[in-house]
């Protein structure tokens, strides 16, 4: 059996709108966001792409899909929540804190959506009908970033400049999780088939891993310069991740075997990864694409 991913490129927008983060949609549609452009993109495997715009400068970051059907997603320098249909309808909605940042955003099992306030320190919470509630964190200057629901009920986030994990339970009490790698700069966060959460150090260039009772794991990659972006649970049973600075997507097993893949065009700036619609893993690329990705057992076919 090979080790070799099979990755296709598949140009989605003009250069300079910025492909950043995408998610699989309830319509069979892979949808991502451009965060220069300020649009919304969607793409059906084998198709061709559309897209829906905002306002130029709304910085559209982090998308994924809510408990109503809708995608919902982060505008990070317009410091809104915004959802768009299958169909195309926008909502977009204020956020209570002015100049908040937000970016991470992940549905929860409460039926709410939770996401991360980097600017001022908070974690959000939102209703499908647009119902806001913020939590500030214990620790002055987080940066919280990445969010994911966890096995245990409870929202798990990173913090970048505090270097630590954190975990919010549904009544808005608060734990913090340092980490043992100084300045590791904690960045994406996801949810593995083990039961534990995941996530990337970008600038420390490791995988971690904690477990809901607190223990965490640190596994280096081979190339510790490589700027890990964001973490997805693959269909292989591997989180699989994207290397920003190293032009790559890698693999690590739940016992810590890691694998990395070069992307076919160089500098072309992998950001979010997810689980497609047609059981591919897809990479948002700046330079204006899509990669798809198959892992090696798990040829899919188009």
């Amino acid at each position: 059996m090979t080790s070799t991913a099979r990755i296709e490129q598949h140009d989605v927008s003009a250069e300079g709108t910025g492909p950043y983060a995408i998610t699989a949609g309830p319509d069979g549609a892979l949808w991502f966001t451009m965060v220069h452009s300020g649009q919304i993109g969607r793409l059906v495997p084998g198709g061709e792409p559309t897209s829906h715009r905002l306002a130029p400068d709304s910085g559209p970051t982090i998308i994924v899909g809510g408990p109503d059907g809708a995608l919902w997603f982060t505008e990070y320098q317009a410091h809104r929540i915004g959802r768009i249909t299958t169909a195309g309808e926008i909502a977009e909605f204020d956020l209570p804190t002015p100049e908040s940042g937000p970016y991470g955003l992940a549905a929860g099992p409460d039926g709410a959506l939770w996401f991360t306030e980097t600017a001022a320190n908070q974690i959000g919470r939102i209703t499908p009908d647009g119902q806001v509630r913020e939590f500030p964190l214990p620790i002055e200057g987080a940066f919280p970033s990445a969010i994911t629901a966890g096995a245990d009920g409870a929202m798990w986030f990173t913090m970048n400049m505090a270097n630590a994990i954190g975990r919010i339970g549904p009544d808005g009490e608060v734990a913090i999780h340092p980490l043992p790698t100084e300045a590791a700069g904690p960045v994406g966060i996801a949810a593995g088939p083990d039961g534990a959460v995941w996530f990337v150090e970008i600038g420390a260039g490791q995988i971690g891993r904690i477990g809901t009772d607190g223990g965490i794991e640190e596994f280096p990659l081979p190339d510790r310069a490589a700027r890990p972006h964001a973490i997805t649970t693959g269909p292989d049973g591997a989180m699989w991740f994207t290397e920003w600075g190293a032009n790559r997507v890698g693999s690590i097993t739940a016992g810590g075997v890691i694998e990395v893949h070069d992307l076919p065009t160089p500098g072309s700036e992998p950001h979010g990864i997810a689980l497609g619609p047609d059981g591919a893993l897809w990479t948002a690329l700046e330079i204006g694409a899509l990669a798809r990705i198959s892992p090696p057992a798990v040829e899919t076919d188009r």
